[in-house]
């Protein structure tokens, strides 16, 4: 669940606050803070000042609210603003809850989602000033980060979004496109630029803006005490040979005989990416077509581990087993489309 901070500075303010709170708790983990003087059972207490204190929280929430004056939210992320790729949701609201202002991280943080929703939420107007949202085109940032989709490029995804102040931009993908489309856009894949959805790094266009489905789960089996360079060098030179983009890997998955192997773990911490262990059994229940093994069997109960784990945790086989550097790597593929609802 994501989480927000909520702050207020006054008791009108504190009021407008925990109604918004209420409202965003189905889904955030709101958390309210105010001066000492306003601070309660409800708010924690402000020390250091306003905007040391905002400080304090960067990193550990993924959205800021305060119901106040524009000016001391300004001041109080100014010092913390970094890249529209990481800086977390900002918006304010006036005490009154007349207007709800996506300040900062319109796109991609999700700002100008969450000032939406408190005004639907609260009875305020929502102020977005973003270009493709007041001009009613398609944002292709913003987009991507409501599905979890990587953009490849944020020069070329600023490059898309002028262009697409002025015409329809092309986009094609490696599955099927749902229509209609947005404002913003058409189907093809031809033209001096466009955007191309894909797991595999198709670049048809002359300036292409690439977005990434995270749609590809590995299947892993390795010897005992393999280290984690291991793994990295297998799974790298299988998605060079078979042209698939490792941002696309949305998880890892093995024998439950291997949830404690140090090296496999490892590679997961380093790439940020869950693990799933199965047992035996359940592998073995797996349907499907699987190169079997007697060695492997013999070990671990299954003929195949890495096929099997990617089939269980994540789709349809697209990398049959590849054995290099003591590891088998198998890769499977979720079923996904390219949707704009």
């Amino acid at each position: 669940m994501k989480r927000a901070a909520i702050f207020f500075f006054s008791r009108q303010g504190g009021e407008t606050a925990r109604c918004i709170a209420d409202f965003l708790r189905a889904e955030w983990d709101c958390c309210l803070f105010a001066p000492e003087k306003h601070a309660g059972d409800e708010a924690k207490p402000v020390s250091g000042g306003i905007t040391a204190f905002t400080g304090t929280l960067i990193g550990e929430v993924d959205a800021f609210v305060y119901v106040g004056a524009c000016g001391i939210a300004v001041r109080a992320i100014a010092p913390y603003v970094k890249s529209k790729t990481t800086d977390p949701a900002v918006i304010c609201v006036d005490e009154l809850g007349k207007f709800s202002v996506a300040l900062l991280s319109g796109h991609i943080g999700g700002g100008n989602r969450l000032a939406n929703a408190v005004a639907a939420g609260i009875g305020a107007i929502p102020v977005i000033t973003t270009a493709t949202d007041v001009n009613g085109r398609f944002a292709v940032d913003a987009w991507a980060a409501e599905r979890g989709f990587i953009i490849g490029n944020m020069k070329a995804a600023k490059d898309i979004a002028a262009a697409i102040l002025e015409r329809d931009i092309p986009i094609c993908a490696d599955a099927a496109i749902v229509k209609p489309l947005p404002p913003g856009l058409c189907e093809g894949r031809e033209g001096p630029a466009g955007i191309s959805v894909s797991v595999r790094g198709e670049e048809p266009f002359a300036h292409t803006l690439l977005v990434i489905p995270r749609v590809l789960t590995l299947g892993i089996g390795c010897r005992r005490g393999i280290t984690c360079e291991a793994i990295e060098a297998a799974v790298e030179e299988v998605f060079r040979k078979n042209g698939l983009d490792r941002r696309a890997i949305k998880a890892v998955a093995s024998i439950d005989l291997k949830a404690d192997e140090p090296g496999l773990l490892e590679f997961c911490e380093k790439h940020g990416l869950p693990a799933a262990f199965h047992t035996a059994e359940a592998l073995m229940a797996v349907p499907g077509d699987f190169s079997p093994s007697e060695f492997v069997q013999k070990v671990t109960g299954v003929d195949n581990v890495c096929e099997r784990s990617a089939a269980e945790s994540g789709g349809k086989i697209i990398v049959k087993k590849a054995a290099c550097h003591g590891v088998t790597v198998a890769v499977a593929e979720t079923e996904w489309e390219v949707s704009f609802e």
